[in-house]
């Protein structure tokens, strides 16, 4: 689907994207709820009162037009996408607020975030694993639907 120099090439984009979005979420989004905290606190997010979420009508997608393709091509954001996590910020579609799956998944992208380090190494791991091995199969993928699984029973 990509050569290793376009992915290269998009890695960066995608890393200054997301941590605009984070910073539009974590201005504009909500706390979490005490439900909410305590499942953070359960997967091990570091830094849980950082967390904020944002309910929006559809997920955005990458306005950059290498972005915006990659995007459609991989199918990682789609209008069928209902939450997406930037770290810290979490964009969670209107139809699914309220969903503490969704949330819990989304939490356990939180918490790679941090394991990995930001933004970068992150994008690089999991869209690296997208890519090649496919979604919903990738391993970071399959541990926040084990992780959801889990909490939630």
């Amino acid at each position: 689907m990509f050569t290793p120099e376009q992915f290269e090439i998009l890695l960066p984009l995608a890393a200054a994207w997301a941590q605009e979005k984070e910073s539009n979420i974590l201005r504009d989004g909500t706390l979490l709820t005490e439900t909410q905290m305590a499942d953070a606190r359960e997967i091990g997010v570091s830094q849980p009162e950082m967390v904020r979420l944002l309910n929006v009508e559809a997920i955005p997608v990458p306005e950059e037009p290498s972005l915006k393709a990659a995007a459609q091509a991989t199918q990682l954001i789609s209008p069928l996408t209902a939450g997406l996590t930037l770290r810290y910020g979490i964009f969670i579609r209107s139809d699914f607020w309220g969903d503490r799956r969704l949330v819990v998944h989304e939490l356990v992208h939180t918490y790679q975030y941090e394991k990995l380090g930001g933004f970068l190494p992150f994008l690089k791991e999991y869209l690296y694993q997208c890519v090649t091995i496919g979604y919903p199969a990738a391993p970071m993928e399959q541990e926040a639907i084990e992780m959801a699984a889990r909490i939630i029973g």
